[in-house]
């Protein structure tokens, strides 16, 4: 009976360990990450910068009136 659970205890870890990837595919990946994150902010900036040049170009509000000065009376 004990050696089948080891059996099955060894095959089970056997099976659960898998390859982890090399190098080379572990930095294209984070690469490919690295690369399309950039442009996500590349495209928000653009879209702030853009929002921004909209702002600038309505027209400026008038100066506020002041009220004429008191004679204290």
């Amino acid at each position: 009976m004990r050696r089948r659970v080891a059996f099955v205890v060894s095959l089970l870890l056997v099976a659960a360990c898998k390859d982890e990837p090399d190098f080379q595919t572990r930095y294209e990946k984070a690469s490919k990450e690295i690369e399309a994150r950039a442009k996500a902010m590349d495209a928000d900036i653009a879209a702030a910068e853009k929002a921004a040049a909209a702002a600038s170009d309505l027209p400026d509000a008038e100066a506020p009136t002041n009220a004429a000065p008191s004679s204290g009376e």
